[in-house]
């Protein structure tokens, strides 16, 4: 059960950002981070998704712990869960163009809570890559270790690519966040799947 509740965790993350980032008045879901979409009148969703994933993460995390394949792997599933519930409860300000009325470029100083947030994405995407390297040493599954490495070397890939264009302010920085959450995350929910 626990490992259902993880797996379907995952999987409706993936579904809840890309249905509500396709739906939203003013939001780019080719230039705005995810986390963007925690802003707004409708950002309650957003954070209501953070922080049910991350909960659900963690509680499939237990499962794979009570399985005993890997306490490792269920201890780094831990940790993502808590940091992408926490990365809703610390929201990012507004910035570049989102919420309508924000301003186009980035504050000069950033608030606290901003603050928190991105220490809580580091942690979300240095963990999911490290669970991924893990499932490919300790699964006992040998197609789901060959995927865990693929995804492994994707998602480091992925989030040095995001960084890059974060950082130059790039119009398609959304959507290579997006790609790399999503299998990520599809990954994720596969791994508690095989679990079962």
């Amino acid at each position: 059960m626990l490992l259902g509740i993880g797996a379907v965790g995952a999987g409706a993350f993936v579904v809840v950002f890309l249905l509500d980032g396709w739906t939203r008045p003013g939001y780019s879901s080719v230039r705005h981070p995810v986390s963007a979409l925690a802003l707004g009148s409708r950002g309650w969703l957003q954070t209501a998704n953070f922080i049910i994933c991350g909960s659900a993460t963690c509680l499939g995390a237990a499962g794979v712990l009570f399985a005993g394949q890997s306490i490792w792997l269920g201890w780094v599933l831990v940790v993502f869960g808590l940091s992408l519930a926490a990365s809703g409860i610390f929201p990012m300000d507004p910035m570049r163009g989102y919420p309508p009325g924000a301003p186009h470029g980035d504050p000069d100083t950033f608030s606290r809570h901003h603050t928190l947030h991105d220490y809580a994405g580091m942690l979300v995407f240095g963990t999911l890559p490290a669970a991924a390297a893990i499932s490919a040493v300790v699964l006992p599954w040998g197609m789901m270790r060959i995927a865990s490495a693929a995804v492994a070397v994707g998602l480091v890939a992925g989030f040095v690519a995001f960084g890059r264009a974060w950082e130059s302010d790039s119009p398609r920085a959304g959507v290579i966040q997006k790609v790399m959450i999503t299998a990520g995350w599809l990954w994720l929910a596969a791994v508690f799947v095989a679990f079962l």
